[in-house]
């Protein structure tokens, strides 16, 4: 895949070929200031900028691999400090989120299930944080604290990380202790009450053997959403974050570090709120407008671009993540080994509003959960350039995760999830009070062994075959306890069709090999070619959010297992820089293919949004990306980088419908029926074959430009700058099953920064975010049992402020 060449919102300078270490010089977007050569806003034309994405010392330009790097002033000035706000610098990434835990990271359309999160699967694009890999997609949504580098590497990663990753990693490196003394400081304020500081501090502990750093950072802003009802803002931030590491250089050829983190978000979090209606398949007296009518109910406002909602459930999005974790690294003289050992926590607290209007439908919503993890990798790299080089290891992980899961119904749930007409419908009895407790339990074990060998028959050409084995077993337990609202779990047909108890114990475990091949050739020093195939595999998994009930009522097993992935990859690449590496321009052209793609479902049952996972025939993803960087004065830096991605459903008969075509009772154009014994009342199933897989545009830009003039003030050398970064995405879909009233438009983003930045010392800078104040989305979702609401969520509106930064 190509180099989406270390955007330039990165690393410049001509960084030494050496692996970095602690105490080495900074992240290469700081040595271009330092050097007062080119900002951060662009890729030095000339710098080589050095990664460790195939766990070894590289240069970014030679690792044939798809890979985009930014730099840690960059993540400040363009105010990247999280996964979502890195989609506007990356075309081929996404990001959603309805909250933490809902929230999916894919690259070029593949890595997770659109929809509710579901624990019993695998990411298929990996975080990783100094080497960990992090298994809860929550941790995407914190800030990057401290952080010297970001790479993005696109396509499959099997053979080089212990943890398979079938679409991508984010692999995050946080600046490391010096034994030079120092220290930084970062402040932010702007609209919306929002506040963000960071600091971090480094220093020997003893001379030349001991140092420590030191880290945090906070972040809070006002919420986007005026609750009416609640007399609140929410869709606020309220981050924290602290990061401590001790270096030991033990002896010469041996180093130790100790990371210690701990993250608490508490924000007044998350809302999706009325967009839009569309008409279903139910009948009229069944859809929205008339059951909000029938309740003399009305939205305070039917533009959600007004920002106001009216829910009236708390909400909360509480989350704590931490950890600790050992590396270390053993200089053998021909190769080095490393050894990677670490234990981290989840703990995830919420409380959301279900049925996303200020009507008693769903009273309570909330699963807290619980997650513990312990992993070890033991890896081998060749040092130096030979023959034959090789990257060899091992990998073991193990995750405990533990759910309590609430639902409650209320006094406006009968009506709104009943047939208003029945008798049931018209007693706000019959479903006021109805509860369910799901208690859920979760053991997931992996183990591999990987590596990848490259030679080199000569000085130019090279040829890499990799391999990895690897183990996943999973078990766990699902108990729904329903009682109705006088405590007894005698329950009625019409309360057992909203929520159903269940009991059931789902196991799966899987043994599998894949491998890759790149073929690389180097045609002269500044232009680089390469060619792969990849053989993946995602692990199966199962279903942990509840089953759909088959024709008599009882949980169809048959879906409790997911079937893995299996993944084809081809991808070419070409990178080169010219016109004295002024000049940067790496183009990737890449066709996945996916057989048994884990997808989202939404299950039938009135009134019941139950997400599980099934297996989707065939998907395909392809395209071309182009990434460039041009220097052509010492003043001015420009970047612009473009994805070209065709992903869709090759093969999908089976899937749930859309919301124009569900909740009716006759099949109509476009709709099959399902096999008895199915899932799902057979109506429901639609053959969505040939449609856009959600999430993922067709054209995606990112482009930008920062000029700069020497000046000198206070008696500070350094030089005022003016920077724009812009983004766009065309249209997209919301909907795990496209339908026009989840199509989100597309749009365009436009930021601006001007700021005077001293060499290694201040930085202070003004910025512009949605400059335009662009009404958007960044996704919509449907209300449960086929009302035709559409619920959205609004990117955030024009924002402005001011940072400054020093550095000692």
């Amino acid at each position: 895949m190509t180099s989406t060449l270390v955007l330039l919102l990165a690393l410049q300078a001509a960084t030494p070929a050496a692996e970095p270490q602690a105490g080495s010089p900074p992240a290469a977007d700081e040595q271009a200031e330092a050097t007062g050569r080119s900002g951060p806003a662009a890729t030095s034309a000339g710098g080589d900028i050095v990664v460790t994405a195939r766990r070894r010392t590289e240069t970014v330009q030679k690792v044939p691999i798809a890979i985009s790097v930014i730099g840690g002033t960059a993540l400040a000035e363009t105010g990247t400090y999280n996964v979502s706000r890195l989609t506007q610098l990356q075309p081929s990434l996404q990001f959603y989120s309805t909250n933490p835990r809902n929230s999916a990271a894919n690259i070029r359309g593949l890595g997770a299930p659109f929809g509710l999160t579901n624990d019993g699967i695998e990411q298929g694009v990996g975080i990783y944080v100094d080497q960990v890999y992090y298994s809860r997609i929550a941790s995407a949504t914190f800030d990057f604290t401290d952080t010297e580098r970001i790479e993005v590497l696109r396509g499959p990663q099997g053979t080089l990380y212990g943890k398979n990753t079938t679409a991508g990693a984010i692999n995050v490196t946080t600046r490391k202790p010096s034994f030079t003394p120092e220290a930084r400081v970062e402040l932010t304020g702007g609209n919306l009450d929002f506040f963000q500081g960071k600091a971090s501090v480094s220093g020997p502990l003893v001379d030349d053997k001991v140092a420590i750093r030191l880290s945090t950072s906070v972040t809070t802003r006002r919420g986007t959403i005026y609750n009416v009802r609640q007399d609140e803002y929410q869709n606020s931030q309220d981050n924290l974050s602290l990061r401590y590491q001790i270096l030991w250089k033990a002896s010469p050829s041996l180093d130790l570090t100790l990371f210690a983190d701990y993250n608490r978000q508490n924000p007044n979090c998350c809302v999706q709120y009325y967009a839009r209606t569309g008409a279903t398949q139910r009948p009229v007296i069944r859809q929205y407008a008339a059951l909000a009518a029938a309740q003399g109910y009305a939205v305070p406002s039917t533009n959600a671009f007004d920002r106001v909602t009216d829910v009236d459930t708390d909400l909360r999005a509480k989350q704590e993540l931490g950890g600790l974790s050992l590396l270390a690294n053993w200089d053998l003289g021909g190769a080095t080994l490393t050894t990677v050992s670490a234990w981290r926590f989840w703990n995830w607290d919420p409380s959301n509003d279900r049925d996303f209007i200020g009507l008693p439908v769903t009273t309570v919503s909330a699963n807290p959960s619980q997650q513990r993890q312990v992993s070890q990798e033991l890896r081998i790299a060749s040092n130096g350039d030979r023959a034959i080089d090789y990257v060899g290891g091992l990998f073991y992980f193990r995750q405990t995760i533990d759910t309590q899961g609430l639902q409650v119904q209320g006094p406006a749930a009968s009506a709104f999830l009943l047939n208003p007409t029945s008798t049931a419908g018209r007693n706000p009895a019959t479903l006021n009070g109805l509860t369910a407790r799901n208690t859920i339990g979760f053991v997931n074990t992996s183990a591999a062994v990987f590596g990848k060998l490259t030679w080199h028959p000569d000085e130019r050409l090279s040829i890499s075959p990799g391999l990895r084995v690897n183990y996943d077993k999973k078990d766990g337990s699902y108990v729904s306890v329903v009682t109705n609202g006088a405590g007894s779990t005698n329950l009625t047909a019409d309360q057992r069709g909203v929520l159903a108890p269940q009991s059931y114990r789902p196991q799966f475990d899987n043994w599998n090999v894949s491998g890759d091949l790149t073929v690389a050739y180097d045609i002269t020093d500044d232009v680089h070619y390469y060619a792969t195939y990849a053989r993946s595999y995602k692990s199966g998994g199962i279903n942990l959010s509840g089953l759909p009930n088959d024709r008599f009522g009882n949980p169809a097993l048959s879906v409790a297992r997911v079937k893995p992935e299996k993944v084809n990859h081809f991808e070419l690449g070409l990178k080169t820089q010219f016109a004295d590496r002024r000049a940067t321009v790496n183009f990737a052209g890449f066709w996945t293919e996916i057989e048994d793609y884990q997808a989202t479902v939404t299950n039938n049952q009135v009134g019941v949004l139950r997400g599980y996972l099934a297996n989707a025939g065939k998907v395909r993803t392809r395209g071309l990306e182009i990434d460039s960087a041009f220097r052509p004065v010492d003043r001015l830096n420009l970047y612009a980088n473009a994805a070209f991605t065709d992903a869709k459903y090759v093969r999908f008969v089976d899937a749930p419908c859309p919301p124009e075509l569900s909740g009716g009772t006759a099949l109509t154009a476009g709709q099959r029926p399902a096999a008895a014994g199915t899932p799902g009342p057979s109506p429901d199933n639609c053959d969505i074959s040939g449609q856009w897989l959600p999430g993922v545009s067709k054209w995606a830009f990112s482009y930008g430009a920062e000029y700069g003039v020497p000046a000198q003030v206070a008696g500070l050398d350094g030089r005022f700058y003016l920077g724009y970064d812009g983004s766009y995405r065309s249209k997209y879909s919301s909907n795990p099953s496209r339908s026009a009233y989840t199509d989100i438009k597309g749009y365009a983003l436009s930021n601006f920064r001007l700021g005077f930045r001293a060499e290694r010392s201040w930085n202070a800078f003004l910025w512009l975010r949605n400059a335009f104040n662009k009404d958007y989305y960044e996704l919509l979702a449907t209300q449960s049992g086929s009302t035709g609401l559409i619920v959205g969520q609004p990117g955030d509106p024009r924002t402005y402020g001011l940072t400054v930064s020093r550095s000692f």
